[in-house]
């Protein structure tokens, strides 16, 4: 069962092959015998799995099922999840039992989706490799030498190495897509404000967005179906109709236009990566798409806006857990200056302390109009520029990452060549439009993704480019030898 993708297990159990109940004991199972070397999973709430499952098998005898009734997924650990540990990766929130369900998990929970468990990440989404999170590392299952990407990396190892059909993830800066690529998965990043954020611990609040990972397209069409809509408790979320993702994604692409950016194919990008995204391209071009060269000119400047705005964003928001009111608190405080100290430096790890201190320096007084205020600037510009591309183009295709997924240590030392991973997917964010990777092939023996943009609310429009090309390639089907 575990080969199975969530549209074929809805099948499975819609013909009664399976139960859900059977269904998430094989998930289980397997994330009993593999997630030791993994270290994809912070919580597995196993009790609780098999009583969502015994339900919805109940569910699915009164003919009240819907597409993802009984299928086991699981939830990165920046969802709050009521009565369950919400760590967010860090010490900070290791002993944060939340009271309540974010928006994204409750809607899961509306749709009789069985939550297998809570997902490793690096601390408080910071970071492009799963290096930072307080429980270690995750492996990647193509090669546990290597980073699974961050910050989603535990979604992305786990849905890779079948131990969850599907997976939330959370995208600030290329925190969806990169994983997906480094681990051969379907990630989608989508609109600002078409899912919502509320109970999603916050790390820059312009830039978050949840979105889903799962093994291909139309597994990610069934997901978002469940998570995108307008929610009233989060003040950024968009009142928009949500389209039937599954009901277009077989339309044709006769006459598809594809932009793909100069400033995508120039110095730093991996020749090897370069050939397989722009064969890619000519599979689409078999599939009646056009292609034509468009230009991103302001793209290097994503990079200084982004690490400018998301640590300003996050010194904000990340002020709230000073040892008083919940999380970590250090012993003996000798004063409540002692206590903000110590229990802001022994509960938060290095980069995130790092991005505290970034954030803050760009919005003290003196600094806020030369920094803070000058990158929003420049980000109004890379907006400009996607619009303009838009013109022309329907989709803007490219490499998701420079690279393959590097070996654990080889940029830790470097947070600069860290945040350089992450330069083709922060645009993105910063212009707050969709985007999704998809596998495309392998160089040296690793997975290597696609980026696919598209304007505003186009998720529809991704979700069947990338499902045309997946029905006549077969990447999304390759698994790590486990």
């Amino acid at each position: 069962m575990h080969e199975n993708t969530i549209a074929e297990l809805a099948l499975g159990l819609k013909n009664k092959d399976y139960s859900s109940e059977e269904l998430t004991r094989a998930c289980l199972d397997r994330i009993q015998a593999l997630d030791g070397e993994l270290n994809a999973f912070i919580t597995v709430t196993g009790e609780a799995a098999l009583a969502a499952a015994r339900a919805a098998d109940a569910q699915r005898a009164r003919g009240e099922a819907g597409p993802l009734t009984g299928i086991p997924i699981a939830q990165k650990d920046i969802f709050c999840t009521r009565g369950v540990r919400s760590s967010c990766g860090s010490r900070m929130l290791d002993n944060f039992v939340s009271p309540y369900d974010a928006t994204v998990v409750e809607r899961f929970h509306q749709a009789g989706a069985v939550m297998l468990g809570k997902l490793n990440m690096d601390e408080f989404a910071m970071g492009s490799s799963n290096e930072t999170s307080f429980y270690g590392p995750v492996k990647n299952p193509w090669d546990t030498g290597t980073v699974p990407g961050g910050s989603s990396g535990g979604s992305a190892a786990a849905v890779a190495a079948r131990l969850a059909p599907g997976a939330t993830g959370t995208d600030t800066g290329g925190s969806i897509r990169q994983p997906a690529a480094f681990c051969g998965i379907t990630g989608l990043k989508p609109t600002y404000g078409r899912v919502s954020r509320w109970g999603m611990i916050a790390f820059a609040s312009s830039l978050d967005q949840a979105g889903p990972m799962a093994r291909t397209a139309e597994d990610c069409a069934l997901m978002l179906q469940v998570m995108a809509g307008f929610d009233p408790r989060d003040s950024t979320s968009v009142d928009q109709p949500v389209p039937d993702y599954s009901a277009t994604l077989g339309d044709s692409l006769e006459g598809l236009r594809i932009g793909l950016p100069k400033e995508f194919f120039g110095e730093g990008l991996d020749p090897e990566i370069a050939r397989l995204v722009h064969a890619a391209v000519d599979e689409y071009r078999r599939l009646g798409a056009t292609v034509k060269e468009v230009s991103l000119p302001h793209m290097h400047l994503s990079g200084p806006a982004y690490y400018v705005v998301a640590p300003a964003e996050c010194s904000s928001n990340l002020a709230r857990f000073d040892g008083v009111r919940y999380g970590y608190r250090c012993a003996e405080p000798k004063d409540l200056k002692d206590l903000y100290m110590r229990s802001r430096g022994e509960g938060f790890g290095a980069e995130v302390q790092r991005r505290i201190l970034i954030g803050t320096y760009a919005l003290s007084a003196g600094y806020y109009d030369a920094y803070y205020l000058k990158a929003q600037k420049i980000r109004r510009l890379i907006s400009e520029d996607f619009r303009r591309a838009f013109e022309d183009v329907d989709v803007i295709m490219g490499p998701t990452s420079p690279s393959v997924a590097f070996r654990f240590g080889e940029k830790s030392a470097d947070p600069i060549a860290m945040y350089l991973s992450d330069i083709y997917t922060i645009a993105v964010n910063l212009a707050g439009l969709p985007g999704m990777s998809i596998p495309v092939g392998f160089s040296n023996r690793l997975p290597v993704g696609m980026q696919i943009i598209g304007d505003y609310f186009a998720e529809e429009r991704l979700l069947n480019v990338a499902h045309r090309y997946q029905q006549v390639t077969d990447w999304h089907r390759q698994a790590p030898a486990l």
